[in-house]
């Protein structure tokens, strides 16, 4: 069966992002996702809400057929780096093989995001060639020119490297805007990685629109400025 899983979204324990996470789950419900990654900067604090919320299982295993992918967008010494289907410490500072090397160890699966967005602080090429990737994210619909995006699925291709899609999302609004499309059998985080792994089904690519582009623009700038830090609202 195909599954809908939009592989780069962040909530409010992201310096940036403004979405709670009961309302990131009915959004993604309501725009026909399967599940998505929580991929919040520098920490996995939205995932232990989810786990202590009943939204996620620490067996992977979805709930009420929504599946979350636990994750982390890890700012490496040379840019950002998606851990995917694991819950890691703050690692802000690491440099990239090692961070690579950690996700993996982890069981994880390690998915630079937006390589070639020179406006954001992608990993660039020539650190790109020493890592020892399996996958690479080839669209996200913030990118600030679409040529970004090119570059990295023609870099994709190059080396042989599975593909992702995923939204950047920052405010519910812009959850699902682009997702990647997943054949599974077993759908569970494990499954959702070797999926990945094997070769996405299909990459749904839509850019975010330009209220939507703003709003993260802004959203960024505002967290440049005032350093803040996000802190996790008491659960009821």
């Amino acid at each position: 069966m195909k599954y809908r899983i939009d592989l780069h979204c962040h909530s409010r324990f992201s310096a940036d992002g403004v979405s709670e996470p009961e309302e990131m789950v009915q959004a993604a419900r309501e725009r026909g996702l399967h599940g998505f990654a929580i991929t919040d900067h520098n920490t996995c604090a939205c995932v232990d809400y989810f786990l202590s919320a009943g939204l996620m299982r620490e067996d992977g295993h979805p709930v009420n057929d929504f599946l979350i992918l636990p994750g982390q967008e890890i700012t490496t010494s040379a840019g950002h780096l998606l851990a995917l289907g694991v819950r890691l410490p703050d690692l802000k500072g690491i440099g990239p093989a090692e961070a690579v090397g950690l996700i993996r160890e982890a069981g994880g699966l390690a998915v630079p995001p937006h390589p070639y967005d020179n406006f954001r602080a992608g990993i660039r090429e020539g650190v790109l060639d020493g890592l020892a990737l399996e996958a690479i994210e080839v669209f996200n619909a913030a990118v600030t020119f679409k040529a970004a995006n090119q570059r990295a699925f023609d870099y994709a291709k190059k080396r042989d490297l599975a593909m992702t899609a995923g939204s950047d999302a920052h405010h519910v609004e812009a959850i699902g805007t682009a997702c990647t499309v997943l054949e599974m059998h077993d759908f569970t985080v494990k499954g959702a990685l070797a999926a990945i792994r094997k070769g996405a089904a299909g990459l749904e690519q839509r850019y975010l629109s330009k209220t939507q582009a703003l709003r993260k623009t802004w959203s960024n700038v505002f967290r440049l400025r005032s350093g803040r830090k996000r802190h996790p609202h008491p659960h009821p």
